[in-house]
């Protein structure tokens, strides 16, 4: 099975193995002919690709909504959907045209759900309902060709990168206490379980799907203030 993995803007293609799959990261750029030019360079060197994992994403600048500039606004959809959704359309061009199916993976967030508010973060949240949406139809659209497509929406994780972002008053004073299983996530094996599901046959049912892995973190509704 061939794997690629949307990460960041620059292009590199690097060869791994991870879980008896062969896996290709692929940065590029949210720039049409180069994404075009990668996702050919990926086929062509691995003859096909099953599964596409979009986990390209950033939150932008914390600012209220009539703060929010309009470049803030634009960069963060550029990188969060039409990054997204560009790799993915060149992905099942292809699948489509071999006449293969295949799994789309989008990394959305729980930002993004009915019940889950954070202010302060208008771009992000509202690129991750359109990554949710965009997920959705795609589904739709691409169901007769044996292509899934779904979403993950994290909820609080413990890395490196969120760090910081654990020791944040509001982080326990509101979302943990309102968490119902009182604990955040770990990448493995939450989130790459999750995956491996998505990627595999077993899942082959299953398709326009918002999966949260939060804990039960986005079921209360509670507005975070990141003042808290």
């Amino acid at each position: 099975m061939k794997l690629i993995v949307l990460e960041s803007p620059i292009v590199t293609l690097t060869q791994v193995v991870y879980w008896r799959w062969l896996c290709s990261w692929m940065s590029v750029p949210t720039v049409q002919p180069s994404i075009e030019a990668s996702v050919r360079k990926a086929w062509d060197a691995f003859g096909r690709i099953d599964a596409l994992i979009n986990n390209a994403g950033i939150t932008g600048t914390r600012q209220s909504s009539l703060d929010t500039s309009q470049e803030n606004w634009d960069h963060t959809f550029k990188t969060n959907v039409r990054g997204s959704w560009l790799v993915s359309k060149y992905v099942c061009v292809n699948m489509r045209a071999f006449g293969q199916g295949g799994s789309i993976i989008n990394i959305s967030s729980t930002a993004a759900l009915n019940r889950t508010h954070h202010l302060g973060l208008v771009a992000y949240i509202s690129s991750k309902a359109a990554v949710d949406t965009m997920t959705k139809v795609m589904a739709m659209e691409l169901g007769k060709h044996k292509i899934r497509v779904n979403s993950i929406a994290p909820g609080l994780f413990e890395s490196e990168i969120t760090k910081e972002l654990m020791q944040k008053k509001w982080i326990k004073n509101v979302a943990f206490k309102t968490m119902p299983m009182k604990e955040f996530g770990k990448i493995d094996p939450t989130m790459t379980t999750l995956v491996r599901f998505l990627i595999r046959e077993s899942s082959g049912y299953i398709t326009g799907n918002i999966f949260a892995a939060d804990a039960g973190y986005s079921l209360p509704g509670v507005p975070l203030y990141s003042s808290l």
